[in-house]
Formats: C-alpha cells, sequence, structure tokens
C-alpha cells in the first residue's frame, strides 16, 4: 500500500506542475493618471500638488496599483505665458517617489488668456510631460500646466489658468 500511495502522491504532484505552466499572470501595460481629477488638470498655487497613480494592468485583467514602486521622468515643454522656455525640474515642479507632483519656484503660469473680453478664455501654452516606469514597462505620458504664478495676460484679476469652478 505505502507504494500506490507515494505513486499516487509523485502522479498527483506531476500533474499539478504540467496543468499550471504557461498560466503565469504578466504585467500586459503600464496606466499613468493624476487621481482625484476631473476635466482640466492644473497644477494651482506655489506649494500646490497632484497626486499621480499608477496601474499595471495583468493579461488575467487584473489591475495593481504601483505608484510607490515606479520611477518618473519629468519634461519641461513649451513656454510660460510670457512666451519664456520653461525651467528644467527641480525648478518649476519636482516629484517625489511617491507620485507627488509640487509646483516650486520660481512660480510659472503655462496658461495663456486668448481672450480680449473680461472673461478669460485659456489656452495652455507648456506642460511638464510625466511619465512613469514599472519593471521597464512605460506608461502613456500626462501632461501637465502650471499656475503657480499670477499671469500679467489676464484682464480680470491677473489669475493664471482656470479656476476650480470652471473645470
Amino acid at each position: 500500500m505505502k507504494r500506490i500511495s507515494i505513486l499516487a502522491m509523485f502522479l498527483a504532484a506531476v500533474t499539478l506542475i504540467t496543468t499550471s505552466c504557461g498560466t503565469s499572470d504578466k504585467v500586459a501595460s503600464v496606466s499613468l493618471s493624476v487621481s482625484g481629477t476631473t476635466g482640466v488638470v492644473n497644477l494651482a498655487g506655489l506649494g500646490g500638488t497632484l497626486q499621480l497613480q499608477v496601474l499595471t494592468h495583468y493579461t488575467s485583467g487584473k489591475q495593481v496599483d504601483e505608484t510607490n514602486w515606479s520611477t518618473y521622468a519629468v519634461t519641461a515643454q513649451g513656454v510660460d505665458d510670457n512666451g519664456l522656455a520653461l525651467p528644467a525640474p527641480p525648478q518649476g515642479v519636482t516629484i517625489n517617489a511617491t507620485g507627488m507632483v509640487t509646483a516650486t519656484e520660481p512660480g510659472i503660469c503655462t496658461w495663456t488668456d486668448l481672450s480680449s473680453s473680461t472673461t478669460p478664455a485659456w489656452a495652455i501654452s507648456g506642460w511638464y510631460q510625466v511619465i512613469a516606469t514599472y519593471k521597464g514597462m512605460q506608461s502613456q505620458p500626462v501632461y501637465i500646466p502650471v499656475a503657480s504664478a499670477a499671469s500679467s495676460q489676464s484682464v480680470t484679476d491677473g489669475q493664471c489658468g482656470p479656476s476650480s469652478s470652471s473645470n
């Protein structure tokens, strides 16, 4: 009887090993978003913050938050509201290991008021592009305009960019 039970356990183990091969769950893609925002993204106010979220999408369909285990590349693109090139991080913006983006000195405005009336018509003149990387896989870029300084172009109150009430 001992031989039969040992043989049965061996066959069960071989069956388990061979049937589970090739069914590993793998990361299919990585996505990046700004948490808690809908509509227009705007990094408002000097010291203002936005939280990024990195999700990994697996072949099984599950999603896992990998924000704290990702790395981030930030590049300045475009110009400020005065037509000057945006400063490279850590000037203008910083991003920490947990995906928190913070507006830093010098205060900048990457919004341009295209209106000639008292109601602003905001357009983006520049932004900071962020790409997250998790285990060698890159996300799509996220574009973050900055309103950490008042704009000299706003005909109303010198504000920079859309207010939270107009998002």
